[in-house]
């Protein structure tokens, strides 16, 4: 091979790749054995393979190996990123991710499955008195004010099952047993007429044992239910009174079933009725058909579809308001009446002792049964309560949840209950010289 394929000249060597010149350094100048021209070095022996690991062949690798090609222009050591552990991280992340949206979804859909149960819990005890208004100078301050206690109600969903059942002091009644079968419009609508006639048989019960009168005249059947599938269902709401039927006058619920006897099924009648009580007289029509219902687990055959109850207007010697807000029903019938006889009667008629009441009143002063009294004696007893006065049906109720230093008293009516105050040290006005003198004293 001759020099001029093989220059030696310094120039040559600087115009030769600069890659081989790394690798393949020019020979000093001047020829000798050291000058004998290099072969070519194959692309694959470009890097030379890593040495074996220091404990030998079957030892595991201890780092990355760097790769940098010829040129130089491989990653430094420093820029090498082990890809393969990240790639690990991200797909944790997306698995905790997944799991977490599969478990929320899990829980709104759950929170939407409604059972076929209420959950009936402890509510609260509060004082009557501030619910009442008597006219200035007819009222006295109480001391020691009567409790009147409720419970709370719950629908049962999937998510919430095992919480309610894992409640010592909650109960699970199915959704029969609690609304009988009517909407939840007409479940409210209900709750809100009985509390207002209990407000009213509060009153007259209290003022009666003063010693006032207070006479009352019936006006007409009251509606205080109607039945699903009926001609009356979505026509006559709970609440509207009726007076008439094809104009003669229906002035109590006896009447009126008596006035639709001779009618038969297919038949119209006009009746005319009060909307919500107290709107002007004006005439409904109806077709009558006969219909099955269920009544308290029963089948019973009827043509209009309807739970009439006396509506009766009271005349009273002076104002008196109970205007319960936020609770429906009748069970704080006995509580509210207590209330005006200590609000009336002078202020004293607790003697002292934290004392609350549950069960419905009527006019005449019985006491009636009423519901989730168990619950309320928990709701009573956080309050601290030392007396509770209960319907004698419930109170095998009360005492399966009574603590020491609650003192439970069964009662029907409301001189047996206020006996029962008398004997713990309150003080029971009896008529009206002595609620006068209460108040001539105050």
């Amino acid at each position: 091979m001759t020099d001029d394929e093989h220059p030696t000249t310094p120039d040559a060597a600087e115009e030769r790749d600069p890659a081989a010149q790394r690798l393949f350094p020019s020979a000093p100048s001047g020829r000798g054995p050291e000058d004998t021209p290099v072969p070519p070095v194959p692309p694959d022996a470009a890097t030379p393979p890593p040495a074996p690991p220091a404990g030998g062949p079957s030892a595991a690798p201890t780092a990355v190996p760097e790769f940098r090609m010829i040129d130089g222009t491989g990653p430094r050591e420093d820029e090498i990123v082990r890809q393969t552990p990240i790639r690990k991280r991200h797909s944790l992340r997306w698995v905790f991710w997944g799991v977490a949206l599969v478990v929320v979804l899990g829980v709104f859909v759950a929170s939407r499955i409604n059972l076929n149960y209420y959950a009936i819990q402890p509510g609260t005890a509060q004082a009557v008195q501030p619910f009442i208004t008597v006219p200035p100078g007819k009222g006295h301050p109480v001391a020691d004010p009567v409790l009147l206690t409720d419970v709370e109600e719950a629908r049962v969903t999937a998510l919430s099952y095992l919480f309610f059942k894992l409640q010592s002091d909650t109960a699970l009644y199915s959704v029969p047993s609690v609304t009988g079968g009517v909407s939840p419009g007409e479940l409210d609508a209900q709750g809100a007429l009985q509390m207002s006639q209990a407000e009213t048989a509060a009153k007259v019960a209290s003022l009666r044992h003063l010693g006032y009168p207070v006479p009352g005249v019936p006006v007409g059947a009251v509606i205080a239910g109607t039945f699903p599938g009926t001609p009356a269902y979505g026509v006559l709401n709970v609440g509207d009174v009726v007076t008439a039927v094809d104009g003669k006058s229906t002035p109590t619920a006896l009447a009126l079933e008596t006035a639709l006897t001779p009618y038969r099924s297919g038949q119209s009648v006009i009746f005319t009725v009060r909307r919500n009580g107290t709107a002007p007289p004006g005439p409904v029509t109806l077709t009558l058909r006969r219909t099955v219902v269920d009544v308290d687990g029963e089948k019973v055959v009827v043509s209009v579809g309807i739970e009439p109850q006396d509506q009766v207007a009271y005349s009273y010697p002076f104002p008196v308001s109970i205007n319960v807000v936020d609770i429906g029903g009748p069970s704080a019938g006995l509580a509210m009446t207590l209330g005006v006889i200590d609000t009336l009667g002078g202020g004293h008629l607790t003697g002292g002792h934290k004392v609350a009441a549950t069960g419905t009143m009527d006019a005449s002063g019985d006491v009636g049964d009423v519901g989730g009294v168990a619950q309320k004696t928990v709701a009573v007893e956080n309050a601290g309560a030392t007396i509770f006065l209960v319907p004698p049906q419930e109170y095998g109720a009360a005492r399966s949840k009574d603590r020491p230093g609650l003192k439970i008293y069964a009662v029907s009516t409301l001189d047996q209950a206020l006996r029962v105050l008398a004997a713990n040290g309150g003080h029971v006005p009896t008529g009206t010289l002595d609620a006068a003198a209460s108040n001539a004293a105050g």
